[in-house]
């Protein structure tokens, strides 16, 4: 199966490579596949059909961080994340993601991970969501533990989790609440405690790198 091009533009841009004689990289046409680390992924939040985006402006308020908001339209380039274990794991690029794992994310254009701590969110005063770090910058407010709704035990694309926030106890949440002066319609994505129906995600469109074989 040859690689289709914009699977070979995301691995380009990122700098990996797939083995050779490996499978090749199944991207959205392909539904149910294992996501594994190194994997280019939008998330979708399952309610509102938004997908958590992010681009190079900050809050005004809060942390002033690099903002992080739900984007409303399915082909936007800013939408796209980099699914990555922690700095001292031992998981490699191409490990299936069990459930209970602790992964990061980290935003593809800009290069900053998906970070969360106590600052208020710009809307509804919930735990602030942004973009912080570097590649070599990260710390623990960039850890999110994966929970895996129903009985599945490895991640899975289309299939419904929570992002649940290590340092604060916060899911990773949204809901319809839009910003008035950000352009395209985009949503308040924030932090909650408590376990609700709006903090449900599934990784829909992207770049799912195949499974790594070389330990078996």
């Amino acid at each position: 199966m040859a690689f289709s091009f914009f699977a070979v533009a995301v691995l380009l841009y990122l700098g990996l490579e797939v083995p050779e004689g490996s499978p090749a990289p199944a991207t959205a046409a392909q539904e149910g596949v294992q996501i594994t680390y190194g994997s280019v992924i939008k998330l979708m939040h399952d309610r509102t059909k938004f997908r958590l985006h992010s681009h190079d402006v900050p809050y005004g308020s809060g942390s002033g961080q690099q903002s992080v908001t739900g984007f409303p339209n399915v082909d936007d380039s800013n939408s796209y994340w980099v699914v990555k274990p922690p700095p001292d794991s031992s998981a490699k690029q191409g490990d299936v993601i069990p459930n209970g794992t602790i992964i990061r994310l980290q935003h593809m254009r800009t290069r900053k991970w998906l970070h969360s701590h106590l600052h208020a969110s710009p809307i509804t005063g919930n735990l602030e969501v942004s973009c912080y770090g570097g590649d070599m910058n990260s710390d623990t407010g960039d850890f999110w533990r994966l929970e895996i709704e129903g009985s599945g035990k490895t991640w899975k694309q289309d299939q419904r989790v929570r992002l649940r926030h290590v340092d604060t106890g916060g899911y990773l949440h949204s809901h319809d609440k839009k910003y008035s002066r950000i352009a395209g319609g985009q949503q308040e994505v924030c932090g909650v405690r408590e376990k609700r129906p709006d903090n449900v995600w599934l990784a829909t469109e992207g770049v799912y790198l195949p499974i790594n074989t070389s330990d078996v």
